[in-house]
């Protein structure tokens, strides 16, 4: 028997397979006419031909996501405990070689932190670190997704990728979700923005999903961040990735992300492969169709009009209440913030958007029985 192609095999083959500028009205056409899409028709909706078709696909994506999602949205917020980094990574606010307050949250203060947020009414929390092995060890991690269970019924992680074995532990110490943004799968630009630190290993990182179920969690979440390469490219890999992960666990649950590049300390502010918000809009419209059943989250990094209105097309989860330093809810900020957010709207005014469009934010869908 001939040996099983990787995953990360078949989306390193799959990511330069299409021109998008050959496509054409007509392929676009087509992929809106069908249901079930393969990655010819998805490729056709990230192209610029499908930029005049939006309103077509936003209107399509908004009844996919009815007919699946109903009208709730998820609620959730991040919470960053600690911003040390063994990585060098051009695009990041956390690069080990930038000179900014570093700091990471002892358990005491992370339950303050916790008690915060959750006076707030909110039961999902994203817990996030730097990617230091050294200064957040799996046994800290483990310890702050222990406490979190005293006042969250789900709880994500975006940390440094791990081995299976501790993905399972984390999931054992209370962890449902793990989301590991992969940034770009273009290998040659991979190397020229990752200078230093393990995150360079790009087979590690791009195997980290599969890792993570086989470790027991309940669902990934995956991403690229928009504007370091190509974003058509990027977006596109993005949707095989999880596409791919989900046919092989179709028990898992598969999530997507859709951050852009914004600014950070220290950073010039320019970017020759910029996303403008329409085409990132066409990006989330072709996830939607493609992946009918996958969540979308739209993060603080946009504008609160762009994210209200890529809730109530496709957009199944929201953050709010954001503060992405170290600290910052419970006590004083103790170091500095990953990037510059752009929707810094409490949890009430969220809230209170949503039901204008006529959504119903969720804080709760699950129930923690242990």
């Amino acid at each position: 028997m001939p040996e099983e192609i990787s995953i990360m095999d078949e989306v390193l083959d799959l990511y330069n397979k299409y021109d998008f500028n050959e496509f054409t009205s007509e392929n676009v056409e087509t992929a809106l006419q069908k249901e079930d899409l393969d990655f010819k028709d998805f490729a056709a909706l990230l192209s610029p031909a499908a930029e005049p078709y939006l309103e077509q696909m936003a209107q399509k994506a908004q009844r996919l996501t009815r007919s699946r999602f109903g009208n709730t949205i998820a609620i959730f917020t991040p919470i960053y405990i600690s911003n040390y980094c063994e990585n060098q990574c051009v695009y990041c606010g956390f690069n080990c070689k930038n000179k900014i307050h570093r700091a990471k949250l002892n358990i005491d203060e992370i339950e303050k932190e916790y008690k915060a947020i959750a006076e707030t009414g909110l039961k999902e929390i994203l817990i996030l670190t730097g990617e230091s092995r050294k200064a957040s060890d799996i046994e800290y991690i483990g310890d702050a997704v222990m406490l979190a269970k005293k006042y969250f019924s789900l709880i994500g992680l975006e940390i440094y990728p791990v081995d299976a074995d501790e993905y399972k532990y984390l999931h054992e110490q209370g962890a449902d979700f793990v989301t590991v943004f992969q940034e770009t799968y273009d290998t040659e630009t991979y190397k020229k923005v990752h200078l230093a630190g393990k995150k360079r290993i790009f087979s590690y990182r791009i195997n980290a999903q599969e890792r993570a179920i086989l470790g027991g969690m309940r669902g990934v979440g995956f991403g690229a961040l928009l504007g370091i390469a190509d974003f058509r490219h990027d977006a596109f890999s993005v949707g095989v990735h999880a596409s791919l992960i989900q046919k092989k666990y179709p028990h898992a649950e598969i999530a997507i992300s859709v951050p852009r590049l914004r600014p950070y300390i220290n950073s010039k502010n320019e970017n020759p492969n910029e996303v403008h918000e329409k085409q990132l809009l066409q990006v989330i419209c072709a996830y939607r169709l493609f992946l009918p059943y996958a969540g979308i989250t739209v993060s603080t990094r946009e504008r609160k009009n762009f994210r209200d209105n890529a809730a109530n097309i496709a957009a199944t989860k929201i953050s709010a209440g954001v503060c992405v330093g170290i600290g910052g809810r419970g006590e004083e900020e103790k170091g500095d913030e990953q990037f510059e957010i752009n929707d810094r709207r409490s949890v009430d005014e969220v809230v209170s958007s949503l039901h204008d469009y006529g959504l119903q934010p969720s804080f709760n869908e699950y129930i923690r029985l242990i």
